[in-house]
């Protein structure tokens, strides 16, 4: 669910904004309706000085200028250590997952292979088969077209899935290596 936009504007707004508070949350703090609360913050009624002694214990830890978001790309320093055995389970996941991409790779590259070599190998292949006789063009007439399949038995469909099986079996490796460097750290 979307967080709607809180202006930081008006001091309930800056309190609401900087403690994660909902509207509802701060109203029971301040002992006073939900709607009084959008109110003020629409604009449509002032913040009355007793109400504002209420939201001063809050307001006084707001830093100037107050931080327009919270940094999403790391925590506070504070914040509880996380627990090691959910980190090692998804670690434990992610290199299952990984090993089974990486083994419908196998198939694929394979496949890869034997059609590039079919490639390099049929204009010789087809120029040595013999066409002397009217036995031999009718031999080769079935040898013919399965010889030009052979060398298309890779096609860019095969390609697109090898790639997108190696970049999902590279993320999830990179994801393991991650949490491996994290519970490294004792977490």
């Amino acid at each position: 669910m979307a967080r709607r936009y809180i202006s930081p504007d008006t001091p309930i707004g800056a309190v609401r904004r900087y403690f994660g508070l909902k509207q509802q949350e701060l109203a029971w703090f301040l002992d006073v309706g939900n709607a009084i609360i959008g109110h003020i913050e629409a604009g449509r009624r002032d913040l009355s000085l007793d109400l504002l002694h209420r939201l001063l214990p809050l307001a006084r830890h707001l830093p100037t200028p107050p931080p327009t978001v919270p940094p999403t790309d790391h925590l506070p320093a504070d914040a509880p250590v996380p627990e090691a055995a959910p980190l090692a389970a998804r670690r434990a996941e992610c290199l299952a997952k990984a090993a089974q991409l990486r083994g419908q790779l196998v198939p694929l590259a394979e496949r890869a292979w034997y059609a590039c070599r079919w490639q390099q190998a049929l204009p010789a292949v087809q120029a040595e088969l013999p066409a002397n006789t009217p036995e031999a063009k009718e031999a080769t007439a079935a040898l013919r077209p399965w010889l030009a399949r052979k060398a298309e038995t890779f096609r860019p469909e095969h390609a697109a899935r090898y790639h997108l099986l190696r970049l999902q079996a590279e993320a999830l490796e990179a994801e393991a290596a991650a949490l491996a460097a994290l519970l490294a750290t004792g977490v």
